[in-house]
């Protein structure tokens, strides 16, 4: 199974959109920057984001200037506490850390901390907003920050901070500085904790990169409290914002935040774009970039399944992105260069390859998939879990049967549901309906049966590797019952019924084996035989070569009483493709001569079929 985490291997070319991002963030020296990296759900921002930091961390320069990267993620802090807290905690805790082995920024840092705290209970509002605002203790909550007034460090001098406020402290300052001439000044701690963070920043010789990934998942006040305390941050030297957020969420946040005002698209927009100077959107990815994706997660289990060679994958890891980089030039990842990368003649991992050839235009052009990453891995965890789930049921079924089938679960659930009524009522799982419509679907111009619709999405579905038109297809529902309930039609056909249908199906002359495989069936059994494998060879028979009607004429041998089931299937010939092949083997049978006559009088048969008929009755007489 693939993990639904973020990574850094590298699958969709976004490698030198990280490059050219963590050159900006480089290039910046100092200078405050922000970047948005804006996507959809599932589009890759995060593992964008964990390419960029794993860059940065690469050209850190110890003493000159050291990328310090934190990763703030509001989601995970919603319903518990204020994200905008949290990410200033965050912040202090990081610079803390930093400072630990310099006593005197150490000191300082621990004095951030406490314009941290002071702002964290500003943001509380009532009794604590008061308290600090005035200077007077209102309400038990003013009395018990006027009691922790030392630790929240209220009244500390704005100086450069050389002056050790613990070392100085005594129980009853935090009382004493909590005095009515002596209020909280809000605008005046920000901007000295802006100050004071900065000072840190240089002294350390740290830039420090905030990731804040996953903001549109939130609710939209965790959204835009978290976009408030990024503002607090925002813009100060040796300091840098990477967001990575759906554009979308974002101004459907910012309306509901201004519910009420009416404000237009361009100012949710613009409320956005204010914090950002960089905008950056995830690359979209098309077929070619899907298809790379696709065939790189098949060779990774192909690899973990031991089938597939470490130093193979290795290479194709490296070839597969170098193409992509090289696609504007025409050079796309088609089945030939995914062929050269696996040994020649592996079987197995050419028909993985096919796989990914054949569902990287139809997740694309899905609009259930639209190429998004997280659902394309999504889709094979499934197609990989229903595997698992075969063997010990007693199926057996291939990878690219178990995909075929779920992209039509997955992208048109409708036909899905109609193809499995038709296995539902069909005596053996087998649908003469898709396999008629998968011989059409590469003739544009043939008209497809119920319950198939004329549309691309279909028509390319039919035409996937391998067909299912002969297939029973009732193993296939039956691992399927994750998305649907599912029924079966009765099969009363024995296992010898069924040993002998797959026997006629595939029968090209008369032997001994088929005949005792008849004989072992008996009567009932090869009759329900003969008309089914008669149906499956429907698409296969070219009504011009003697093996067409091998299914007919040798249980007839065996069982004289089917002659009149036989001569009915016969009967429904399409006398216009009849051809002389066929004749002699048929006229040998007494009860395929009257349908004979039939085809000589017909005007559609063809003059050489006729012809044939009349040689065969000269030739018994």
């Amino acid at each position: 199974m693939w993990s639904d985490n973020e990574t850094i291997v590298d699958y969709l070319n976004f490698g030198v959109v990280a490059d050219a991002c963590a050159k900006l963030l480089q290039q910046s020296r100092g200078m405050p920057i922000s970047v948005g990296i804006s996507g959809g759900w599932g589009a890759g921002k995060t593992s964008l984001v964990r390419m960029i930091e794993s860059r940065l961390r690469q050209s850190s320069m110890p003493d000159q200037n050291t990328y310090v990267v934190v990763t703030f993620n509001p989601w995970l802090y919603q319903d518990f506490e204020g994200a905008r807290s949290a990410l200033l905690q965050l912040v202090g805790d990081e610079v803390l850390r930093l400072a630990a082995s310099n006593e005197k920024l150490f000191s300082k840092a621990k004095r951030l901390l406490k314009r941290i705290n002071l702002l964290r209970l500003a943001q509380l509002g009532g009794e604590a907003a008061v308290t600090l605002y005035t200077g007077v203790p209102v309400g038990s909550i003013g009395q018990a920050i006027a009691k922790a007034g030392g630790f929240l460090g209220l009244g500390d001098s704005d100086d450069d901070g050389d002056t050790d406020d613990d070392a100085k402290g005594n129980d009853d300052k935090g009382d004493a500085l909590l005095k009515p001439a002596d209020p909280i000044s809000l605008p005046n701690e920000i901007q000295a904790f802006r100050n004071a963070l900065e000072g840190l920043l240089e002294s350390l010789k740290v830039t420090l990169v905030v990731f804040v990934d996953d903001l549109d998942r939130c609710l939209p006040k965790t959204a835009i409290s978290t976009l408030e305390s990024i503002r607090l941050l925002l813009f100060l030297k040796r300091s840098a914002f990477v967001i990575a957020a759906d554009n979308e969420f974002i101004r459907g946040a910012v309306r509901v935040h201004f519910e009420g005002t009416q404000i237009s698209s361009d100012v949710a927009t613009n409320y956005f774009d204010k914090l950002i100077q960089v905008p950056l959107h995830v690359p979209r990815l098309g077929t070619n970039e899907a298809k790379a994706y696709l065939a790189l997660l098949l060779m990774e289990r192909a690899n973990a399944d031991g089938y597939f060679d470490d130093s193979d994958f290795a290479a194709a890891l490296k070839a597969i992105p170098a193409r992509l980089q090289a696609s504007w030039r025409g050079d796309a990842v088609t089945t030939e260069f995914l062929l050269s990368l696996i040994s020649t003649g592996d079987a197995q991992m050419g028909a993985l390859m096919g796989l990914a050839e054949g569902l990287a235009p139809l997740l694309t052009q899905s609009k259930a998939v639209n190429a998004n990453p997280r659902l394309m891995k999504r889709f094979l965890n499934i197609v990989y879990l229903r595997s698992a789930l075969a063997e010990p049921q007693g199926i057996t079924l291939d990878i690219p049967s178990l995909a075929k089938w779920h992209l039509v679960e997955r992208c048109d659930e409708t036909l899905a549901n109609a193809l499995s009524t038709l296995v539902t009522s069909a005596s053996d799982g087998r649908v003469n309906a898709l396999r008629e419509a998968e011989s059409l679907a590469a003739d544009p111009g043939a008209t497809l049966p119920e319950p198939f619709t004329d549309d691309p999405f279909t028509r390319d579905w039919l035409q996937l590797h391998p067909a299912l038109g002969e297939t029973d297809l009732r193993p296939l529902l039956h691992l399927s019952r994750d998305t649907a309930t599912r029924d079966f039609g009765t099969d009363n056909m024995t296992p010898e019924g069924r040993a002998l249908r797959d026997a006629l199906v595939s029968a090209t002359n008369s032997n001994g084996p088929l005949t005792q495989a008849i004989t072992a069936a008996g009567a009932i059994q090869s009759e329900m035989a003969m008309v089914r494998a008669w149906q499956l060879k429907a698409s296969k028979r070219t009504w011009r070569a003697g093996e067409d009607v091998v299914p007919l004429i040798e249980p007839c041998k065996v069982f004289s009483q089917l002659s009149a089931k036989a001569a009915a299937l016969l009967s429904e010939a399409p006398v216009a493709d009849i051809g002389p092949g066929i004749i002699p083997m048929l006229y040998t049978q007494t009860w395929a001569r009257p349908v004979l006559d039939k085809w000589e009088l017909a005007p559609l048969v063809d003059k050489t079929a006729k012809a044939a008929i009349q040689r065969a009755k000269k030739a018994t007489h």
